[in-house]
């Protein structure tokens, strides 16, 4: 006997998930996907607010069978309002790291407990499987 996962609708799931704090971009997501970022620590606040850029990471999480898989990325955020990625220098890999092991709990808990959804990290993810520290 195989049991069919039931997913809340894709506006409810979206609700639920913007709940979460400043992550969710929803015009970066669509059905099935959603995007997630953190601009976690600036790089120089003596520069005008239109022209700082930021350490911090980025998220993607798609729809499985089962529930979601996620992808995620550390970089700098630019000027133009564009991920790239690149190695966090120390001075600020414990604000970033803090950020993305915060959101991580509050999506799991979210998925996986209210929901009833696996959190997977995708197979070919490069980075450390989140969570697995914790």
């Amino acid at each position: 006997m195989t049991t069919n996962t039931v997913f809340p609708p894709h506006g409810r799931l979206m609700t639920k998930l913007t709940a979460l704090g400043p992550y969710l971009r929803q015009q970066h997501s669509k059905e099935g996907e959603f995007f997630f970022d953190c601009l976690a620590s600036c790089i120089s606040a003596k520069k005008s607010p239109e022209e700082r850029e930021f350490w911090g990471w980025w998220l993607v999480l798609t729809t499985t069978d089962s529930g979601f898989e996620y992808r995620y990325y550390f970089g700098r955020y630019d000027s133009e309002g564009n991920w790239n990625q690149d190695k966090v220098p120390a001075k600020h890999a414990e604000a970033v790291a803090q950020t993305i092991d915060d959101f991580y709990a509050k999506l799991t808990n979210l998925l996986q407990e209210e929901c009833g959804l696996e959190v997977t990290a995708a197979v070919d993810l490069k980075e450390a499987t989140l969570g697995s520290l914790a």
